[in-house]
């Protein structure tokens, strides 16, 4: 076992042989509640622990891949690849749900009891500042699986998801808005950012949220809401203490690796390996490549016959959740919207460096040079599709960019995801409402 997966996993082991069940009971027939940073530090490598792979679901929907028919794994996944979220057959794996609000709960434990029981000290604050970190993050991906792209027009009246920041289990949850989502996101980040000791995470142990992982997904938040100042500070700052990009030019290793000089937050598991066998890059995702120039295509793709398998994940080593190369997309997008196409096409060619050949990154040049600000968005949006594929960011580019239609072939029937179609926003998983009326 890797690395990252063998810390956490051990902290888990730790954690469970003093009695997991102590701590998920909260208090009643003398159960004992965590007291020690100890505890809730186990606590909260629990939650990480429990994050949900959503990401690597969400490729199937998406233009990246297609599915293979030919594995054991097909009849759990084709729906998903038809978009098919009402109805589904009971074999169709479901998106995740229970697993968030599991994460959720954990979270609530440890900044309700945990700001009380735990003496002062600097791991403590950090403790907090990760557990509101994470309860941001876990509302945020959420929002955007189960409600609207972020619209201030109608956030406050498009339907979003149920937000608890209790620990009552029998509580009945009912749907916030979107807007009040993004309010709790938004709390949630101010309170890990006053209480954030840690700066950035060991190799290792980058999982765990630091300050440059919180303002990592405060410019991604700005960009999905479209705060373009906000954006561009909270990425300037982030890449103010981690800005490494791989030169792979000269380095073997997936710019996703957790042991990247890139990673800023190794938490999820992209693209696992359950959907990377039963999937084969698209052809129009490959397209996008120049398969002699880019030093991507050898890393993220590998010719199985005649289609092309993905590489750049099914395995443990692959956790991205942050890197230095988005917040630098995110700065060029926002520097775009903010009407200054020259910063940001400086911004962007900083990554390109390093991700084409000398003579392939000349032809990116000279190519970017004369583009106008519409064809440089594209331009951006190409580059976002080579960049992250298979990294759980297309289908939310898809979902705030353009809503584009798309074709997947199942079992020889077309089918197809039309522009601007409803089913860009995932419904809540069958199992949910049954159990909750109120969804």
């Amino acid at each position: 076992m890797r690395k990252i997966t063998t810390f956490i996993a051990l902290a888990v082991i730790s954690f469970t042989s003093i009695g997991c069940d102590r701590f998920l009971d909260i208090q009643p027939e003398g159960k004992v509640i965590p007291t020690t940073v100890d505890d809730y530090r186990k606590v909260l490598t629990s939650a990480y622990s429990k994050y949900p792979s959503h990401r690597a679901l969400t490729a199937l929907r998406t233009d990246e891949v297609n599915i293979d028919e030919n594995t054991s794994d097909f009849i759990s996944y084709r729906e998903i690849a038809m978009w098919k979220d009402s109805n589904t057959d009971q074999a169709t794996t479901e998106f995740p749900w229970v697993s968030f609000y599991s994460v959720v709960f954990y979270l609530n434990q440890i900044i309700n009891e945990g700001s009380k029981t735990v003496a002062e000290s600097p791991e403590k604050q950090q403790i907090l500042a990760e557990a509101y970190a994470l309860r941001a993050y876990t509302y945020f991906d959420m929002v955007n699986l189960y409600a609207k792209p972020y619209n201030s027009a109608t956030a406050s009246t498009d339907r979003g998801i149920p937000i608890t920041l209790d620990i009552d289990l029998e509580q009945v949850l009912k749907p916030s808005t979107v807007q009040e989502v993004y309010s709790q996101v938004h709390a949630d980040m101010a309170k890990a950012e006053g209480l954030m000791v840690e700066q950035k995470q060991a190799t290792g142990i980058n999982y765990r949220f630091s300050k440059a992982a919180l303002l990592a997904l405060e410019a991604r938040t700005a960009l999905y809401e479209g705060e373009w100042n906000k954006a561009l500070s909270y990425s300037e700052q982030a890449l103010a203490i981690k800005g490494d990009i791989s030169n792979l030019n000269t380095v073997n290793t997936a710019p996703n690796h957790y042991a990247s000089p890139e990673s800023i937050l190794a938490l999820d598991n992209a693209f696992n390996s359950s959907v990377q066998n039963l999937s084969f890059a698209s052809a129009e995702l490959l397209s996008k490549y120049n398969s002699t120039t880019d030093k991507r295509f050898g890393l993220y793709f590998e010719k199985s016959g005649n289609k092309y398998k993905v590489i750049k994940g099914g395995s443990s080593d692959f956790r991205v959740s942050f890197r230095t190369s988005e917040l630098y997309f995110i700065k060029s997008e926002a520097l775009v919207k903010l009407n200054k196409p020259d910063e940001a096409k400086q911004e962007l060619l900083k990554v390109l460096k390093n991700r084409y050949t000398p003579d392939g990154y000349v032809s990116v040049q000279n190519q970017v040079a004369p583009m106008n600000t519409a064809e440089f968005m594209n331009f951006i949006l190409d580059e976002r599709f080579r960049e992250f594929a298979a990294e759980g960011q297309r289908w939310f580019d898809l979902r705030r960019a353009n809503q584009k239609k798309i074709t997947h072939t199942v079992n020889g029937q077309e089918y197809i995801l039309q522009q601007n179609d409803v089913r860009y926003t995932i419904e809540y998983p069958m199992s949910a409402k049954k159990n909750n009326p109120n969804l």
